[in-house]
């Protein structure tokens, strides 16, 4: 496992992808996405993932991903937002390169994701309220894993 990846880590809509495609192309770097990977191995988009195998299912390949990830140096990689609840995921990171954690302002990420149906964690009857849960719930992990 190398030290030389790049890892971004924050909310879903706070600009992860976006960030991590231009931030590789500046580099001349291998970006990956972790979802986007997700779905390239399983053939499934990550909201079927999430209704057939659950959350723990969808974090349990997560991780798997994670560690094929960084088993190769020099990428940026643009993470799940969830990825940091795994403390072993928190580790690997770590451990594998530089974690930046890109921050957003709740209304700008309420913004970003309220139109956007693959988002399985907000399909609920009230998803700003549960947006901004998630938010006071990952933010400490975010800013722990960030160095």
């Amino acid at each position: 496992m190398g030290h030389s990846n790049i890892f971004l880590v924050g909310m879903m809509g706070a600009g992860k992808t976006t960030v991590g495609r231009s931030l590789a192309h500046r580099l001349r770097r291998e970006f990956v996405d972790t979802d986007r990977l997700l779905v390239d191995r399983t053939g499934v988009a990550v909201a079927t993932v999430f209704e057939i195998e659950g959350e723990e299912g969808f974090r349990r390949r997560e991780s798997t991903l994670l560690h094929e990830v960084c088993d190769h140096d020099d990428r940026v990689v643009a993470t799940g937002g969830g990825i940091v609840l795994s403390e072993e995921n928190r580790r690997v990171m770590r451990e594998a390169g530089t974690v930046i954690y890109l921050r957003a302002r709740l209304e700008s990420l309420w913004e970003r994701t309220r139109h956007d149906a693959t988002r399985p964690l907000l399909a609920t009857p009230d998803p700003r309220a549960r947006l901004a849960e998630l938010l006071r719930e990952r933010e400490p992990l975010y800013q722990d894993t960030a160095h």
